[in-house]
């Protein structure tokens, strides 16, 4: 047995069912130890795609995805996938082909310094040097990522080394215990609770990544406290509940803006402070701050909790629940901000306008999506109001990429997911940017068989740097650019292709769509109009009741 069989075998131990990647000179022995291995290796057609794929099979499972390229610009294309992994705490295992040691010491066709390139992006990384090391660098790569909070690790394989023989076996996985919470903290928690006149909830990934949204809902619920969460947080709570406040994070002032400027605690639980600074809720630091995680909080002048409660979440707000008074009732601004909130969202299912606003877009894709069914946001102006807008029944049904926020991820992402669930319908919503990023894994997805609805955005433009700069300067620059036909770029590929002509066309294209038996795009004209006026709109804002 050589390094690199010994390798694919501990990755069999470890539970991996797909490596995603590209093959190349360097990671040959690799793939040859894969041709016998029960993992299914999915040829990309970019490795950051590769990545991307990894990336979001992490987040929707908590297990390790993991991808593969070879070295020099294999490992330099898939590094955005990995910090992608990294910053939004999905647990991702990146594996690198590389020179042999022989030849490290010299100038050598390719060579990079991957261990030290992929530093600055992973939680951990290593390069095998002794054939012998390889299972206790494989299991701790796997144990490293998957430990709150999730992230990206890198194993690097010289190509010599892949080939040298070794006597060994994989080790075996270690079971994730519960961690508790101090008794003290908890009671310290419960004491600020009942004595609060106005708290809110802010969820973030960490409560979805802790699976404790039916604690968060039932602690809520019992306590009679308002829910809102972050981008990453969606579905935590179900958006029908009369406590949940939806989505914050905008970086603009919106209804939610008000119940925390006039809250008196926030109860912040599996909340990353790089899902949504805590400086745009709390910028003087006066709010006080109950941390309810499983790792403590980042240091932050903005967050600096009067109780941090560390452990499993859901332990710990059970018993938080138990030693709590529940609030008499919401505050008038909280059933104001709900009120306002559902009837502009309402108001749009019956807009004709074309090209569509994207209010309508993502209102009539709500009504089209069953509770359980997956959404995978690209990153643009259209993820903006995808968080504002598409509001989620369950958790990890609507994935946006807001730590590193990587252009490109909407495609890739969805075949992981179609991989991960393909019993649930999937939509890739993406803008015509994102789209030219990563289109090229659309054959990757037809060759594997998962079909999913890749939902255009088109503007003919980067429409976000537009919006700021717009917002910034009164004018934009630089961000228009030329589109392919997309309805025939996807027949060319062998898919479905749908273009919307007018607002009543939307639902029974995105039905015909999501009916087909091969992935299918729809380009959809998109009025951004609408950007500039949702930030005249929100710059007056009144707060007061």
């Amino acid at each position: 047995m050589n390094t690199a069989e010994l390798l694919v075998k501990c990755l069999e131990k470890e539970g991996v069912k797909y490596i995603f990647g590209l093959p190349g000179e360097e990671n040959l022995n690799i793939l040859e130890a894969l041709k016998s291995s029960s993992i299914q290796f999915i040829t990309t057609r970019h490795e950051q795609g590769a990545a991307f794929m990894a990336d979001v099979y992490g987040r929707l499972t908590g297990k390790a995805g993991v991808c593969l390229s070879t070295l020099g610009p294999g490992a330099t294309n898939l590094m955005t996938g990995v910090a992608d992994a990294n910053l939004d705490g999905a647990p991702l295992v990146a594996i690198t082909g590389q020179v042999g040691t022989d030849r490290m010491h010299i100038e050598s066709h390719q060579y990079l310094d991957l261990v030290t390139m992929f530093s600055p992006v992973t939680k951990w990384n290593a390069q095998i040097v002794r054939p012998s090391n390889t299972s206790e660098i494989v299991r701790k790569a796997f144990k490293v990522a998957q430990q709150e909070k999730p992230g990206a690790v890198h194993i690097d394989l010289p190509e010599n080394i892949a080939t040298m023989s070794v006597e060994g076996k994989p080790l075996n996985p270690d079971k994730r215990e519960k961690s508790y919470s101090a008794y003290q903290s908890m009671t310290e928690a419960a004491v600020a609770i009942s004595k609060a006149k106005n708290p809110i909830i802010l969820v973030g990934n960490g409560g979805l990544r802790g699976n404790a949204s039916e604690a968060i809902t039932e602690f809520a619920t019992q306590l009679n406290i308002p829910v809102a969460n972050t981008f990453m947080g969606k579905g935590v709570i179900p958006y029908t509940h009369p406590l949940s406040l939806w989505t914050t994070g905008l970086q603009q002032r919106d209804f939610i803006t008000c119940a925390f400027e006039q809250t008196d605690l926030v109860i912040a639980v599996g909340y990353d402070l790089i899902e949504y600074s805590p400086k745009k809720w709390n910028p003087q630091g006066e709010i006080p701050i109950i941390h309810i995680a499983a790792k403590y909080a980042e240091i932050d002048s903005s967050y600096i909790p009067i109780a941090e409660i560390v452990g499993d979440i859901s332990d710990s707000l059970n018993e938080i629940l138990r030693r709590s008074e529940p609030i008499n009732q919401l505050s008038p601004t909280v059933i104001e901000i709900r009120t306002n909130m559902r009837s502009e969202y309402e108001g749009y299912g019956k807009d004709d306008g074309f090209p569509i606003k994207p209010q309508k877009l993502i209102y009539d894709l709500r009504q089209v999506m069953a509770p359980e069914d997956i959404v995978i946001s690209d990153v643009g102006a259209h993820k903006m109001w995808i968080a504002r807008h598409y509001h989620c029944e369950r958790p990890n049904t609507c994935l946006i990429s807001n730590g590193f926020a990587a252009m490109g991820i909407a495609i890739p992402g969805a075949i992981a997911a179609k991989l991960v669930h393909p019993e649930r319908k999937v939509v890739a919503a993406t803008g015509d940017g994102g789209f030219m990023m990563n289109c090229q894994e659309l054959e990757t997805a037809l060759r594997v068989g998962t079909t999913f609805v890749t939902l255009i955005f088109n503007d003919g433009g980067y429409g976000l740097i537009e919006w700021k700069q717009e917002n910034n300067f009164g004018q934009s620059s630089f961000i228009k650019f030329g589109n392919p036909d997309f309805v025939k770029f996807a027949e060319s590929f062998g898919l479905k292709g749908y273009r919307v002509e007018s607002a009543v066309d939307l639902i029974p294209t995105l039905k015909e769509a999501l009916a087909q038996d091969v992935p299918a795009v729809i380009d959809c004209p998109i009025d951004y109009r609408e950007n500039s006026r949702f930030s005249q709109k929100s710059g007056g804002l009144n707060c007061s009741v």
